[in-house]
């Protein structure tokens, strides 16, 4: 059960993005140049966070939620500024996808995957916290999205 809902979470999310990126295009708003380039830093910011989460787990690596047993716990490079660099960049990619394809299809379904990926993040931190008796102060003092904000509550 735990691992047919982790595959169903993971297809989603891809299933999501993929829709992001192969909606037609709307005119809900312009999309001149600035919006483009916008767009654009957007999706490097996005991809960034993705692929540097990625490096930054190494071993720990999985494209499921459930984490890989005995795989250490993360917290340095991106993971000292966010829990969930990765789960932010498909939101940042996500969002320069909406923004050049401005149509409202692109901003429900863009919600649908923020949506996703935060229940798959509480799901994933409830396992890690469970895995790593350290994550709850990690998760206290470091954001789950940004910087900041999405702070776990002090444990204790």
């Amino acid at each position: 059960m735990k691992r047919a809902l982790a595959l169903s979470l993971v297809a989603g999310q891809f299933l999501l993005l993929g829709a992001l990126a192969f909606l037609p295009h709307g005119s809900l708003w312009s999309t001149g140049v600035g919006l483009v380039v916008a767009a654009v830093a957007l999706g490097l910011v996005g991809a960034s966070l993705a692929v540097l989460g990625v490096i930054a787990l190494g071993p720990a690596l999985t494209a499921s939620p459930i984490p890989r047993e005995r795989a250490p716990l993360i917290t340095s490079g991106v993971y000292s500024l966010m829990r969930s660099p990765i789960y932010a960049g498909l939101m940042t990619g996500g969002l320069a996808l909406v923004l050049v394809g401005a149509s409202a299809w692109h901003v429900v379904v863009w919600i649908a995957l923020v949506g996703l990926l935060s229940v798959k993040t509480r799901w994933e931190e409830r396992m890690l916290v469970a895995e790593h008796p350290d994550y709850l102060s990690y998760g206290s003092r470091v954001g789950r999205f940004m910087p900041g904000v999405g702070r776990l509550p002090e444990a204790g």
